[in-house]
């Protein structure tokens, strides 16, 4: 396989990796909302029967990254490298969860960005012709996030409205050169993101904070392949929620681009604004994930999206950072995913 560069920051792959499967799990509160039937699993106990909520998501991961690898029809013995994150410190979440597994690991993190990470870097692998196949994963859990980023569940704080609810799930594909079963969709190209600071510091307000960032990517990906919003039947943002899609929306259309018409975020779709307390819409590593791997890819694989640039994005701030006054820097990374029959345009 080989790949063509485009402009500074794009590839496009001469002969794009498929999706050969995808698996998504997610709690309840996911379960409840209105992307509820398309996940693969509802996980109705938290807890996942273990006894700490780290080991709750560590235990999510091991479920997903399981089912991607059975739906796939490979043998685990197949899967050469593995690529995953989430958002806890060091990495605990992937590094216990993908222990029994026993795939050689890349430990990810981009924060709510790191399932377009992983895509990307599992792409250029595949295409490199470095593995014939990968799994890649990205999960995040409600109780272990605001244990670690905000409050423990005890202290019972109130919650901002521009605040975004930490999804409790996980997103598993399998990529690969082909082989078994009817694939989703093709990696045709990506677009890495670069960090964009714009001197942020509400860590109550992730949208906004991460908002430019998904800006930059999108006009970098539209400059470096020399297209516009009208090339991609849908443009999906991973967590911006509704403050960041509205500030992503304005600052796009001063710059010439009108994307409202094929634009969905992620954090928005999976929960219910009406009816569900999640405030500014969902977010984490496992938003973006589940939503790909539940909704969006079969979409894709039906016809009813051709080409689709999909776009998480991440809040890169530690408590340590935050509480040292730093601002919260964004950064987004673009997969330009395709229906398998169609043509190079």
């Amino acid at each position: 396989m080989g790949t063509s560069k485009r402009g500074k920051a794009s590839l496009l792959f001469e002969d794009p990796p498929l999706i050969l499967s995808a698996a998504s799990v997610v709690g309840k509160k996911e379960g409840e909302g209105p992307l509820g039937k398309y996940f693969d699993r509802i996980e109705m106990d938290s807890m996942l029967g273990k006894r700490t909520w780290e080991e709750a998501e560590s235990e999510l991961q091991t479920r997903t990254a399981r089912l991607a690898i059975e739906k796939s029809g490979l043998d685990k013995e197949e899967i050469r490298y593995y690529f995953g994150g989430d958002l806890l410190a060091q990495l605990i979440a992937t590094s216990f969860g993908s222990m029994d597994l026993e795939f050689p690991l890349f430990g990810l993190y981009g924060a709510c960005s790191t399932m377009g990470e992983g895509l990307q870097l599992g792409s250029m692998t595949v295409a490199g012709d470095f593995a014939d196949r990968v799994l890649v994963t990205a999960s995040s859990h409600f109780a272990s996030a605001e244990k670690q980023f905000r409050f423990p569940l005890e202290y019972g704080n109130q919650r901002p409205l521009s605040a975004t609810w930490t999804v409790t799930g996980c997103g598993a594909v399998v990529l690969g050169k082909g082989g078994g079963g009817s694939p989703l969709a093709r990696v045709a190209g990506i677009t890495t993101g670069k960090i964009v600071d714009m001197d942020f510091k509400d860590s109550m307000n992730m949208g906004a904070a991460m908002a430019m960032a998904a800006l930059d990517t999108i006009v970098t990906n539209f400059k470096d392949l020399g297209v516009d919003e009208r090339y991609y039947d849908q443009i999906i943002t991973g967590d911006l929620g509704t403050v960041g899609r509205r500030l992503l929306l304005d600052y796009l259309l001063k710059a010439g681009h009108d994307i409202e018409s094929r634009y969905m975020d992620c954090g928005i779709e999976i929960f219910d604004g009406s009816t569900q307390d999640t405030h500014a819409g969902g977010s984490g590593c496992g938003c973006s994930a589940a939503v790909l791997c539940g909704y969006i890819l079969p979409r894709i694989q039906q016809g009813e999206w051709k080409r689709v640039l999909f776009m998480p994005t991440g809040a890169l701030l530690s408590t340590v950072s935050f509480n040292e006054g730093k601002s919260v820097p964004g950064i987004a990374h673009g997969v330009v995913l395709e229906r398998m029959d169609e043509g190079r345009k």
